[in-house]
């Protein structure tokens, strides 16, 4: 009896336990959620702080998005900053007079390319205010470093370093994998660039997957040198030696190569901030977070009959309705809705991503297609608008892009897997069956293909290249023999590809949504609208809070592992034919 009591009070102690841990948790939700609700104010002589290191640059995140750091971050270190948001905190600094200047930690950020080249043009708008921008990081990555090579002064913490040693980009080879396991990948693709199956099928890069990618990767990095020298007015040949050799290899190389300007503890960066703002060193420092300052900023033009909607459309291809990628189903309709609606008079559609599906694509390239013919249509590129994300951009009036924007890759492929060894050899099971025809379990895997499989598949991925080159031909008004020339699944950058025909103008969002203005003479009266609808914070934390948990147990138990993972469970976004960037291009 004294056992079962005992039972009872640990199983009544944990059922008190779990509702107080609930209460507690809603709780700190509630009081944030009520902070939230405050009118927000700059003080004087405030500082916009802007902390991004271990941060991820995503297109856009929520307008009421928490800085939780008062709190904690429960997710860790990676939370999303949003390119959009961040853009407009930054501009209403510029303007704002109670605003001196900018506090930027940028370190450890996590983001392409074309992305960090954007934000970094709008600290460089900043700086025409005449304000200050200071930046101190522990350690810097190459992007990092990249955004605070603006700043006026440069902080580096004196047992810290700056990656600044050039790009690379590695691959993931399955190949061995796959052998050992019994597992036959099959392929079938156009383009002697389309590599994205590579890694199923190889055990090192192709040497036409090796050309493209030391291609781009040399224009990117000749670019990020080249606006670190102007911004740090080292010269730029000396620069390059620096980064090619890797001079930079200890903290105190950092201001000796001029990339800092000293080596100092956050104590006394604090301590130069204050001086800056002319205050004592018992003084508070006052800063506002990008999320509170931008909800200061005025919608520009809110009652002006000429509005321009802005889709953000980012991530994976694929088909119907889908929560975290560009989904066909979900995007058509963000397309659509703005081509019906008569309030809006032109359309930019902000495209970040590496492709996906060709079904998808075709959908989402069909509403491009007939929203050009009712109104203007302007494409902006981000980091990557590559294979599908440059198929759904074709049909556009004008492509613009950064010039280290990844894209092109004009290709299309189909993979399959026999996986008859792995169940027969390895476990021991076997499989039979009955069919009424002679291609009625068509592509089974259990079974190699048969040649009239393999002829109808070739032939599939053959029409759906042409198709794609069709559509490029039409959207860019080239020949299609023009677009194979730059096609074959090869990848560029912004540059590269306005130099062949690809791109139009080179170029930032701002940059797109100017097209947009000029092209129905509105001058400066015009509205932007974004899409589609962003959840508010609170419903973006509650719909993901358990998937965010469960992916965090993951990655502590498999620490630098948790990226293959990643990569073979993206292997069932794979299905049907596909056009997708060739690998998974991590620039670091």
């Amino acid at each position: 009896m004294k056992f079962l009591g005992n039972v009872l009070a640990v199983i009544v102690g944990l059922f008190i336990f779990t509702i107080l841990s609930s209460l507690l948790f809603f709780g700190i939700i509630g009081m944030i959620a009520a902070s939230s609700e405050k009118e927000v104010s700059v003080r004087e002589n405030s500082i916009l702080h802007l902390d991004l290191n271990g941060r991820i640059l995503v297109e856009r995140t929520a307008e009421d998005d928490l800085d939780l750091g008062a709190f904690g971050n429960p997710f860790g270190s990676d939370m999303n900053a949003g390119l959009i948001n961040l853009k407009k905190a930054i501009l209403e600094a510029k303007t704002n007079e109670n605003i001196k200047g900018i506090y930027l930690n940028t370190g450890l950020i996590m983001a392409g390319q074309a992305n960090l080249l954007e934000l970094r043009e709008a600290l460089v708008d900043f700086k025409e205010s005449g304000k200050f921008i200071l930046t101190y990081d522990e350690a810097y990555s190459e992007g990092g470093y990249f955004l605070a090579s603006v700043a006026d002064e440069i902080y580096l913490n004196p047992m810290g370093a700056i990656d600044f040693n050039g790009f690379s980009s590695e691959g993931i080879f399955f190949k061995g994998l796959f052998e050992k396991v019994g597992i036959k990948p099959e392929v079938f693709r156009v383009g002697e660039f389309k590599s994205a199956v590579e890694p199923f099928i190889l055990e090192k890069m192709s040497p036409e997957n090796r050309l493209q990618t030391q291609y781009f990767l040399n224009d990117i990095n000749n670019l990020a040198v080249s606006k670190i020298a102007e911004s740090r007015g080292i010269p730029l040949d000396s620069l390059k030696k620096i980064n090619s050799e890797m001079l930079v290899r200890k903290a105190k190389d950092a201001v000796t190569y001029q990339l800092a300007t000293a080596l100092a503890y956050e104590d006394e960066v604090r301590a130069k901030l204050r001086e800056k703002l002319g205050i004592g060193e018992d003084d508070e420092i006052h800063t506002i977070n990008a999320t509170d300052l931008g909800s200061m900023a005025k919608s520009k033009n809110i009652t002006s009959s000429n509005r321009i909607a802005v889709i953000v459309a980012e991530g994976e291809i694929v088909g119907g309705d889908v929560d975290g990628a560009l989904s066909s189903e979900k995007f058509a309709k963000e397309i659509r809705k703005a081509r019906k609606d008569d309030n809006i008079k032109a359309i930019v559609l902000r495209v970040n991503s590496p492709g996906g599906s060709i079904v998808a694509s075709d959908v989402i390239w069909r509403e491009m297609t007939e929203a050009k013919k009712a109104k203007p249509l302007i494409v902006s590129m981000g980091e990557v608008a590559a294979s599908g994300g440059y198929y759904i951009s074709a049909p556009a009036d004008t492509i613009v892009a950064q010039p280290n924007t990844i894209t092109g890759s004009i290709g299309i492929f189909g993979l399959w897997f026999n996986v008859q060894d792995l169940l027969n050899e390895k476990l021991g099971i076997t499989t039979d069956g009955v069919s009424t025809g002679e291609l009625s379990d068509f592509m089974n895997p259990t079974r190699p293909l048969t040649d009239v499989e393999r002829t109808i598949i070739q032939t599939s991925i053959e029409e759906g290249y042409e198709t794609f080159i069709s559509r490029v031909a039409e959207g860019r008004g080239m020949h299609p023999d023009s677009v194979k020339k730059v096609a074959s699944g090869r990848v560029w950058t912004g540059t590269q590809a306005k130099e062949r025909g690809l791109v139009d103008v080179l170029g930032g969002l701002n940059t797109a949504i100017d097209i947009a203005a000029a092209k129905i003479d509105a001058g400066d009266d015009y509205r932007v609208i974004y899409y589609p609808k962003q959840e508010t914070w609170i419903e973006n934390l509650m719909g993901s809070f358990g998937d965010k948990v469960q992916l965090r147990i993951l990655q502590a138990r498999l620490g630098d592992n948790f990226y293959l993972i990643e990569k073979i469970k993206k292997l069932q976004n794979y299905h049907g034919i596909q056009v997708r960037l060739p690998q998974d291009i991590v620039i670091k």
